[in-house]
């Protein structure tokens, strides 16, 4: 919009690209304008001070019916848009894309995205919760921004921590069937393993014998994997339905870890691997500053390198994407240096487009999380407890409120407390989760933001007429009207950025931000005036704001609520 404007203004007038300029435009405080252009990028190449070269340039540059006053201000040239334009062209785009405002273009391109990558031995956990916030969020965002994206899953379901509680239950479980919601189930049997294994450390030979079985494909330690892997995920797809994480093609690490084998063994005969004297298979990646890695034990049994390597190439073959991301853990990054490195090694070229999203840890107040200790917060019970913490809430507010809306009301705002939580952060900064302060009306929380949407709705609903959009009404005369409009022009851009750079937090601080000063605008503006053309004008705003309020709440995967 006035960007794109101004970039080609300032493009006549300096040796720079017209994208180069748009990237560099910077939004100022609002007593310096609305936009503001670094001069201190031609200071090399002009061989002059910025403030000179500031000043030099608003005698050269004359004011335009959209920037009606340009000024030098230490080395920034600052623009001040003519405000009722700029608020026409605004709410006239809301108006009329509506919720597709922020959206662009078909880019023709394919993203395809892995997460949450479940274990099949215990119930989605606090990391997995980040997790699927990221994977569901980033989805949202490229969806917006153009890109066509395909949402894969790895089921972790063979290996050494699948065997741990499948051992459980076979030795301690007495052919029982879930008594509970069943990947619960499967978890106790996980803790208890590991109890049983300090009281008895023998068991851990048992263990390495049940693996070589599975392996080996002994039908009766297949089928009873299967039994209790069947009985985690139905549990774990449950709670996906329930958090809104949608899967279009699932992958079982039990379907390929063996042509992984295979894969590795076809490459150790072209010489790109190493056998070693105790029979392992293995490459030497010191050069690249990542050691040797193993791919094959000594044993023959594989590591997630062998099985991810062949999984890399199928995903590939199965989408041809663009870009291949990878939503795991920052504990994992050594792996994906590695796996992407041998994929190179291998002379795949789309491995330069498969990028690793790494994520901190989620800490409580508690402090760190064990699986096998069964300390773990998992996401069911997580959800359970924000959502009881929620209804007293609301309670507080709406003593009135029947049962069937106030289950409603309390589940979407324990959603918005977690997720936006999680989303604020940037990813690779580890957090510790704190529920109360998530859950508050107030301060940089998702029901904050939620209450700002329905405070717009009220104020529609008691304005009884809908205000029909007309540009003979718009004036923008007050300060906070045009912060307003200001703030509501930036989500396009604003999506487009988050897009390129992977960074759901940058959304999440946005909507925050324009909550913030939606609340602010009519807590200092009186909405339902007398005088009818403000009424109108400030009604439109309102309008907008929800809209946008509702646009940029769905990238987050919060729902909005027409009362709180």
């Amino acid at each position: 919009m006035f960007k794109q404007e101004l970039s080609l203004l300032l493009s006549k007038n300096i040796s720079l690209k017209k994208e180069e300029i748009f990237r560099l435009i910077e939004i100022p405080l609002p007593d310096f304008g609305d936009y503001s252009f670094p001069c201190f990028i031609l200071a090399k190449k002009l061989k002059k001070d910025p403030k000179k070269i500031a000043e030099d340039l608003q005698k050269q540059i004359k004011p335009t019916k959209e920037f009606e006053r340009i000024q030098a201000v230490n080395g920034y040239l600052n623009f001040s848009v003519n405000r009722k334009i700029f608020a026409e062209k605004v709410l006239n785009q809301i108006f009329k894309e509506k919720d597709k405002y922020g959206y662009a273009k078909d880019k023709n391109k394919k993203v395809v995205i892995e997460s949450p990558g479940p274990n099949t031995n215990k119930p989605l956990h606090l990391g997995h919760l980040r997790n699927m916030a990221l994977g569901i969020s980033l989805s949202n965002i490229l969806k917006a921004a153009g890109y066509k994206v395909v949402n894969v899953d790895i089921v972790n379901n063979r290996g050494i921590h699948i065997v741990k509680s499948t051992l459980a239950y076979k030795k301690y479980g007495n052919n029982k069937k879930p008594n509970k919601k069943s990947d619960h189930f499967v978890g106790d049997f996980y803790v208890l393993y590991a109890k049983k294994e300090k009281e008895h450390p023998e068991l851990q030979e048992e263990l390495k014998e049940m693996l070589r079985k599975y392996e080996a494909k002994d039908p009766k330690t297949l089928a009873l994997i299967k039994k209790l892997n069947d009985w985690a995920l139905k549990g774990i797809y449950e709670t996906y339905k329930k958090y809104g994480m949608h899967i279009d093609k699932t992958y079982y690490e039990s379907e390929h870890y063996e042509k992984g084998k295979k894969l590795v063994q076809e490459y150790l005969k072209k010489g790109l691997f190493e056998k070693k004297k105790d029979g392992s298979i293995s490459i030497n990646l010191e050069e690249q500053g990542l050691g040797e890695k193993v791919l094959l034990r000594s044993d023959g049994t594989c590591l997630y390198i062998t099985q991810d390597l062949y999984l890399a190439i199928k995903r590939y073959q199965d989408f041809k994407p663009d870009k291949m991301i990878y939503i795991v853990g920052s504990e994992q990054i050594y792996h994906f240096k590695v796996l992407f490195t041998l994929l190179k090694k291998m002379k795949y070229k789309f491995a330069d487009n498969y990028i690793h999203f790494p994520y901190g840890m989620v800490y409580l107040p508690e402090g760190k999380m064990k699986s096998r200790e069964g300390t773990v917060v998992d996401v069911d019970n997580l959800l359970h407890n924000i959502k009881e913490m929620a209804k007293k809430e609301i309670l507080t507010r709406d003593k009135k409120i029947n049962k069937k809306e106030l289950e409603a009301r309390a589940e979407k705002i324990a959603f918005a407390a977690i997720n936006f939580y999680i989303l604020k952060f940037d990813a690779l900064k580890d957090f510790t989760y704190k529920p109360e302060e998530s859950l508050s009306f107030e301060g940089e929380t998702g029901p904050y933001i939620q209450y700002a949407y329905a405070r717009a709705s009220s104020i529609l609903r008691n304005a009884k007429q809908k205000p029909k959009y007309s540009n003979k009404i718009i004036k923008i005369q007050e300060q906070q009207e045009h912060l307003l409009v200001k703030e509501l022009s930036q989500f396009p851009e604003l999506v487009q950025n988050a897009a390129e750079k992977l960074k759901p937090d940058l959304i999440a601080n946005y909507t925050y931000k324009l909550a913030q000063t939606f609340t602010s605008f009519y807590t200092n503006l009186k909405v339902l005036t007398q005088n009818k053309e403000e009424r109108e004008e400030r009604l439109l705003l309102t309008e907008a704001a929800k809209q946008v309020l509702a646009n940029s709440l769905e990238l987050l995967n919060i729902k909005t609520l027409e009362k709180m």
